[in-house]
């Protein structure tokens, strides 16, 4: 049986995620996003220890299942096809890198605070902060953290991509492509039935109902521990 599977899987020669293509590109999105959501537990367990000397391991993620934040997922793909396909110098990648993350970042918070009148981050009381949306010294550190990915971590990652078996790889990106898609659907719907609720609209639909009973904003807080809504 592990034979056959073997000569299945090596039975199509092919060359998987070549170049910039989607399944690619894809992959990196959810590896991204993951990255992203430990990012953000990681952070928080040193600000706790730092403020209050404890250690408290809290999810930070972007949707209801699992550990994934999409916007960073979205925001290092944006960066690679922007900065990946023509050689630069590692300076000049980081300083148009730290210019690219501050305005991601910056477009990210107004778009959230317009359309669901939420913030995640507030910086108003950072250093050289930008409306209270990003900061110089996080713009630098984008910058930083680009200049490494597109030089260093980037054609890693492309070459272990690139070496999964074609029929492998295209299996896994079907999967992950609807898994991720129904979670972001039912993660942000789920937000937005949380602002109407905010509103004082009750649900007009079976679907708002079902919202309403799973979805409630005790379980939408301990996701979205950063968010607050704007007045």
């Amino acid at each position: 049986m592990i034979e056959k599977i073997k000569i299945w899987i090596n039975s199509d020669k092919r060359p998987f995620a070549q170049g910039f293509s989607f399944s690619k590109m894809y992959i990196i999105f959810i590896i991204g996003s993951f990255i992203g959501a430990m990012h953000e537990s990681i952070w928080g367990v040193i600000k706790r220890l730092y403020w209050y000397k404890k250690f408290v391991w809290t999810r930070h993620q972007g949707v209801i299942y699992g550990p994934f934040n999409p916007l960073y997922g979205a925001g290092i793909v944006l960066i690679i096809m922007l900065l990946g396909k023509k050689k630069r110098t590692p300076f000049k990648t980081f300083y148009l890198g730290a210019i690219l993350g501050g305005i991601f970042e910056y477009i990210i918070s107004f778009l959230m605070e317009l359309v669901l009148g939420a913030k995640s981050w507030d910086y108003s009381s950072y250093f050289l902060n930008i409306n209270g949306r990003t900061t110089i010294p996080y713009m630098l550190f984008w910058g930083l953290g680009i200049m490494l990915l597109i030089h260093f971590v980037y054609p890693i990652l492309s070459k272990w991509i690139e070496s999964i078996p074609k029929k492998i790889g295209d299996i896994l990106v079907i999967f992950l492509v609807i898994f991720m898609t129904f979670n972001m659907i039912i993660s942000w719907t789920a937000l937005g039935r949380q602002v109407l609720r905010h509103k004082g609209y009750e649900p007009f639909t079976i679907i708002g109902e079902f919202y309403d009973k799973v979805y409630t904003d005790e379980f939408l807080k301990k996701i979205y521990r950063n968010m607050s809504f704007v007045k």
